[in-house]
Order: structure tokens, then sequence, then C-alpha cells
């Protein structure tokens, strides 16, 4: 085997972040990309086969809270960028920090295994092995499609929304959307003008929290409240939750039913034009899916109505084909066994990177924690014992578990402002908190 140092597995968003921070630090590394650029999921139709952007996909994050920290999106930029806009300022950045060069297009990794004392042998598709004292996965966890298993059979077609491009192919067709999150009512919005009839199927409702109040993206409202006035996060949201009824008011009275819970327990749903197309009747909402049975679809309370196809858009399995599960494994609504959500805690020189859900988004996060890895990697943060590091995962799981409702979605929830205050901390004092 040949040996190199650092390896890095995917060049999304998360990937380049990494990609730069080892290259400020010195540090030698190979990254590999099964696709023929940079971009995952970012990357309309891109050929790596798991990107699930649509062509009318906008970001739900405002382009100033999107930007990685050190390189700001031109003030040319809409608030709400297209995926093509967003992938322009990727290959930007790409090209501002020289990470192309470090790249390994068309190549996938097959597996991933502990070898030897520390070191880990990464095998590529070509057969050739490479010997790394560390790899930092970075593949997304936006890929691995996660369908309900409902009763009976449908006989038209069925797609998860990862699948979905344009709205071409349900002209005139009933089609019904199952899920509530913004993936779901983006489509359904995108559908409701071509399809004979859209319907959006929820199990418990969600908060629908529009792109502006008054005028002002959202987020900037949230950001404003958290990071000026030093708010907590869920005192933030509350205020927000307010502002968003003064602008919509009561989302059940457009159609759209609201969980029992507060909205700060869970993610908002982002929506300029949900309620008022419910309103106005281009989607009508129902209950969660009861039985399938040809083309009728019956719903929870007992209603049924025939359908000519669906699209689940039902969220997603966390995994890694290059690893085996008893070597990591993310389990739903278990504390992922992650130090910092990143260093795995049995598996010395094991690292993720993006493998996490905030509040907020997920770019400046990630390059935070592309800094902390290169920190780690290059000795320059000293990392506690063992079983500090269990506490500290114990003490974030709590948290998690305290805040947000019993989902799955939120097994790899973090609070924007706490964790990257936490990671600064740590890069600041060149020890790892506990």
């Amino acid at each position: 085997m040949t040996t190199k140092k650092f390896c890095i597995i995917g060049a999304g968003s998360s990937g380049i972040a990494v990609a730069k921070a080892l290259k400020q630090k010195g540090l030698d590394f190979d990254c590999f990309e099964k696709g023929s650029d940079i971009g995952g999921n970012w990357r309309y139709n891109n050929d790596n086969g798991v990107s699930a952007a649509y062509r009318s996909l906008h970001i739900d994050t405002s382009r100033k809270n999107l930007q990685y920290p050190d390189f700001p999106t031109p003030d040319d930029l809409p608030d709400f960028p297209s995926h093509w806009q967003v992938m322009q300022y990727l290959d930007s950045y790409a090209e501002k920090f020289g990470i192309r060069s470090h790249i390994r297009f068309r190549t996938s990794v097959t597996k991933v295994e502990p070898v030897g004392s520390g070191e880990w042998a990464v095998t590529l598709d070509s057969g050739e092995t490479l010997a790394y004292s560390a790899v930092i996965v970075a593949n997304g966890h936006l890929w691995d499609t996660r369908l309900p298993d409902f009763p009976g059979q449908f006989e038209g077609p069925q797609i998860h929304s990862h699948a979905y491009k344009t709205a071409a192919p349900f002209d005139d067709k009933r089609v019904l959307v199952v899920g509530i999150g913004n993936s779901a009512v983006d489509i359904a919005v995108d559908l409701c003008r071509r399809a004979a009839s859209v319907t959006l199927s929820t199990r418990r409702g969600a908060w629908i929290m529009p792109k502006y109040i008054m005028g002002i993206p959202t987020d900037r409202w949230g950001a404003f409240f958290s990071r000026k006035l030093k708010l907590p996060t869920v005192l933030s949201r509350m205020i927000v939750n307010r502002l968003m009824y003064l602008t919509v008011g009561d989302q059940r009275r457009y159609g759209m039913p609201t969980p029992k819970h507060p909205m700060w327990r869970e993610h908002a749903t982002i929506s300029q034009e949900l309620l008022p197309y419910i309103g106005h009747g281009w989607i009508r909402v129902k209950p969660n899916v009861a039985k399938l049975d040809g083309s009728r679809v019956s719903f929870a309370d007992g209603s049924a109505e025939d359908f000519d196809a669906i699209i689940y858009a039902t969220g997603y399995k966390t995994s890694f084909p290059f690893l085996d599960p008893a070597i990591f494994a993310v389990k739903d609504n278990e504390a992922p066994q992650l130090y910092r959500r990143m260093l795995a805690l049995e598996r010395p020189g094991l690292y993720f990177a993006g493998l996490v859900q905030p509040i907020g988004a997920t770019i400046p996060l990630v390059e935070i924690q592309s800094r902390w890895l290169a920190g780690v990697l290059a000795g320059e943060i000293t990392l506690p014992s063992k079983d500090a590091m269990r506490a500290e995962l114990r003490e974030h799981w709590r948290g998690v578990k305290r805040r947000y409702v019993d989902s799955a979605r939120y097994t790899l929830e973090v609070d924007y402002r706490d964790y990257a205050a936490q990671m600064r901390e740590d890069m600041a004092s060149g020890r790892g908190g506990y």
C-alpha cells in the first residue's frame, strides 16, 4: 500500500471546505469525488448520481447566512439564489483557494477500514488501496432515500423526491406528495400550475415559515435576535414565531393544520408560496396515508381519492456505503458516537464533516468544523480523555432530546450558535472541551 497522510471522501460544499482548511495548514491529503466536478448536492444533474437538486430549486437560507465566513457571497446575488447561482459561488470558492488540483474526480471509494496501528485503508473503484493516518468522511447525508411502508399497493408511478427534476412528467396528472418538509412543499408548489391536482399528505402538520417578514429574509431576524442581541435560540425562535403570526396569521385559516408542539421544537418548513396556494385551492392538504389500493389512496380521516402518481418527500437514511456498519453507523433516534459531532469515539482517525442538521445554514457551520478538524490533525488542538468525550456526547444528546420532538429527523441535530461557539473555544484554547 502507498502511504498518504489524510483522506477526504467527497467534494461537495463540505469536502471542499475541509480541503481548503487542510491545505492552509500545510497538511498532505487526497480528496476523492465520484463525480466529474465539485458541488455534490448543489450540482443539478450531477453525474455522481446522488444529487437531489431539482430545476426550480432555490436555497431556503438567505445568501448572507449561507456563505462561508471567509468568502462572502457576491452582492449582486438575490436574497435566495438558485442552485445554479450557489454552484457558481462554490466554483469561485474552489478557484480562490486552489482546491481542484487536490481532488481526484471520477473516483469512488468502495471500502474504508482500520488497519495496523492507527492507519486506515481506503480502497478505490480502480482496485487501488491507499493507507492514511486519518479519513474525513464528507459524502453528505441526503442521498439514501427513506420510503414509508404503507399498507397495500399503488399501481401508478411512485418516486422519492430525490428523483424529482421538473414538473413536466406530471402534466395534467393527479399527484399526491407525501411529506411536509422543504422539499415536499417546494415540489408541490412547482407542480400545482401544471398538474391536474396536487395534494399534500402530512402526519402531524408543520409550522410554515415565510421566507420574508416585513420585507426582510426571515432567517436574518433570527440571526439578529440570537447573534446581535445574544438571546437564547429558543427565545429567538419564539419571537420570530410571533412576527410570523403577525405577517401571515393563523395558518389553519388557509387549511394547513398546526402541530401540537411549539415551533421551537422542530425545523419549520420554509415557503413563501405554500399558504397562499392552499388558500387559492391550487394545493389541498390531507392527513397521513392509511392505505394504498390500485389508484385509490385512503387517508387517516376516512376519506379516499384516486391519484395518478405519488411523490414521497419522506427524508433520508444516514449511511456510508464504503463503511461496514460494524465499524461505524448512525442509527435513528440514537446519539451518533461522535465527539463534537465529528470524531468517531471508538475509531481513532475516523472523522465526519457536514454530518449535522442545524437550525440555520450548514455551509458556514461546516467551514468552522473544517478549521477544527485541521487544528486537530495539525496537533494544534489537544483532545480530552475518552471519558470526557463520552460525557460531552451525553450532554449534547440530552439537549437534543430535551429540545426537539422525538423523530429520526433530529438524530443529527445541532444548535448552530452553541455548537459554533464550542468549536471556536476549542480552537482559541487549543484544547477540546467537554
